[in-house]
């Protein structure tokens, strides 16, 4: 069953301290946005507002136009790129923009993810990557809207931040969370001296397929 608004407003809330909790954005950084499936209005964290202690009155109501239609804050500046990827992806009903540190670090020495780990790699499918665009821009949003428009659900968005995109607002975070977890195995590797050693293509795809009629059986 699709949940309320008022439910969908919690689980924001829910997921933003846990973000900050866990250091993934910082007092008033990152946004999260998600909308009930199939309507084309949505719920988005404010700007400028204290993220380990967000309330659900706090939380703006937009359409895909960016109007704002309930709620008395401002908007995070990345509407736009929320907006475009609700707009290229009718199965996503969830984004989670965070600033993980150590996918950071490991973009700005020009080390990508690597499929290190079966779970996680599972989850996270293809990474897609953004170049520099300044945030809240309409640049950004297309140029996010373009790898959702590919299929992707995980972004790193160069000296921004990572982009996770579910059906559900648990999916969307699990995915900003796999990225970290993947970017630590590859910072510990590399601080012991070794390279990380990824997965082989063929475990790979068996997991992608395992997952995908998982997927298909509970829809």
């Amino acid at each position: 069953m699709n949940p309320s608004e008022e439910e969908l407003k919690r689980e924001i809330t829910r997921v933003t301290r846990t973000l900050y909790q866990r250091g993934l954005i910082n007092a008033l950084e990152g946004n999260v946005s998600a909308r009930i499936p199939g309507k084309e209005e949505f719920w988005i964290t404010p700007s400028q507002v204290f993220k380990g202690d967000l309330k659900a009155g706090d939380l703006i109501k937009m359409n895909l136009r960016g109007e704002v239609l309930e709620g008395t804050l401002k908007p995070s500046i990345e509407w736009r790129m929320h907006s475009a990827i609700y707009i290229a992806r009718s199965d996503v009903n969830a984004v989670v923009h965070a600033h993980n540190p150590l996918v950071l670090a490991l973009s700005l020495l020009g080390r990508e993810l690597r499929n290190t780990l079966t779970l996680e790699s599972a989850l996270l499918g293809r990474v897609g990557r953004v170049g520099f665009k300044l945030p809240g821009s309409g640049e950004l949003a297309e140029a996010v809207a373009e790898m959702a428009r590919a299929g992707v659900k995980a972004i790193v968005l160069d000296r921004h931040g990572v982009v996770g995109l579910g059906a559900t607002l648990v999916e969307a975070e699990a995915i900003v969370e796999s990225l970290e977890s993947l970017a630590l195995i590859e910072y510990i590797c590399y601080s012991l001296g070794e390279e990380p050693k990824e997965l082989p293509r063929g475990v790979l795809e068996s997991l992608w397929k395992f997952l995908d009629s998982t997927s298909r059986n509970r829809g």
